[in-house]
């Protein structure tokens, strides 16, 4: 079922959005903070990277196919989960994080920016972990996503549960009392300049875009006692995205 029309005008009107600002405090430990999430190597870290393993697991198996596009790869942290066969491109600007990847090898090519890539390519899978819930720009990036797929190509993206109780919880309390523990400072001011999307509205975007949706959560299927949505989308409808667009 397709978000309605009401519905869409309004989210889209929201955006693109602008980021909060990251207090100087957050700026100067920001990529050691990211790498140490990332790679989730000790304590309550660890046990996240664990529960967000469920999320490369299933967008690892939504789709077939052999030419892949991974939307914001970070660390390269999902590719363990990818057996790349023919084509795997990347898009992340965040050079710092990918550089030393023992995965990056594994890359086909890098992209700074979706706008960057022929419109004319074409994939079987565009997917994405933990990052559409960052991106301001996030209809243009899910339009673009739409003319990017083959015509039986998926758009497969693991977010946050924002907006959760479950999600709210896990992060205040349990990353966000190491984080205080570890540095000092309250974990809110980073997850405000993190994520500026809810699982709502990401959701009501992605069926905007897409014609075809279905929906999976952890570890419950309830919205609210879940902390990951995995989204598997099909059948883009290529006269909207061409018209957020302005093609």
């Amino acid at each position: 079922m397709s978000c309605s029309p009401d519905q869409a005008s309004y989210v889209l009107s929201r955006f693109p959005k602008v980021r909060p600002e990251l207090p100087e405090g957050y700026r100067r430990r920001y990529v050691a903070d990211y790498r140490e999430n990332r790679y989730g190597r000790r304590g309550v870290l660890r046990c996240a990277a664990a529960l967000e393993a469920w999320m490369h697991r299933e967008v690892a198996r939504a789709g077939a196919g052999a030419r892949v596009l991974e939307l914001g790869a970070g660390t390269l942290n999902h590719l363990p989960y990818e057996r790349p066969e023919d084509c795997y491109e990347v898009v992340e600007p965040f050079r710092e994080l990918w550089a030393d990847s023992p995965h990056r090898l594994q890359v086909s090519r890098f992209y700074d920016d979706i706008r960057e890539i022929d419109p004319a390519q074409r994939y079987d899978r565009i997917i994405s972990v933990a990052v559409l819930e960052h991106l301001t720009e996030l209809p243009e990036v899910l339009a673009r996503s739409g003319l990017l797929l083959s015509r039986e190509g998926a758009f497969a993206a693991g977010i946050p549960s924002e907006g959760a109780l479950a999600w709210f919880l896990a992060w205040r309390f349990g990353t966000g009392i190491p984080y205080r523990l570890r540095t000092g400072l309250s974990y809110a001011p980073l997850m405000r300049h993190e994520h500026v999307n809810r699982a709502a509205e990401i959701q009501q975007l992605v069926r905007h875009f897409f014609r075809r949706l279905s929906l999976r959560r952890f570890p419950l299927p309830l919205f609210h006692a879940s902390f990951y949505t995995v989204m598997v989308a099909s059948d883009a409808d290529r006269r909207l995205c061409e018209a957020y667009l302005n093609l």
